[in-house]
């Protein structure tokens, strides 16, 4: 699941799946969606319940005294919004309130939906235009240096 789409919000804040994904979805039968926030980023990340389940049993089992990795415990796991979810449906995703407000989200109804293997990226499409040119965002965060725990796990 690669690549990028520009995709619309509805009025009730929701989106479907990107119609050349919907196979993979039906193909694995996913029952559950998660969004949540992603980490260094003004942008949200979507994974399958499938990955979401492997993700955060490995965030789970990190050591929670570590400030940062408890830190991302928060950022990633506290924000998560599970959604269950019917492959055979309209793939319709509703984004929380509290989820857009942190990708930035509301001023426009148009999103960047960005394909990254096992997981979707959700960006307003100003940040994410931004980012692809090599300009910085206020609110990312780039300095943060990772315990070994964590540095070969990707979100």
């Amino acid at each position: 699941m690669f690549g990028y789409n520009t995709i619309t919000l509805d009025q009730k804040h929701r989106f479907s799946i990107p119609a050349k994904y919907r196979a993979d979805f039906l193909k694995t039968n996913e029952k559950e969606i998660v969004v949540t926030k992603d980490p260094q980023y003004p942008s949200l990340k979507l994974y399958k319940g499938s990955e979401w389940k492997i993700l955060a049993n490995k965030l789970q089992s990190l050591q929670g005294l570590d400030p940062v990795v408890r830190n991302l415990q928060w950022t990633i796991l506290g924000n998560a919004n599970v959604t269950d979810f019917s492959a055979n449906g309209r793939m319709l995703i509703l984004l929380p309130e509290e989820l857009r407000n942190y990708a930035q989200l509301n001023h426009d109804n148009k999103i960047s939906f960005i394909g990254m293997g096992n997981k979707f990226e959700i960006w307003n499409t100003e940040n994410w235009n931004l980012r692809q040119t090599g300009g910085s965002l206020a609110t990312e965060i780039l300095d943060i240096v990772l315990p070994e725990s964590i540095k070969e796990m990707s979100f």
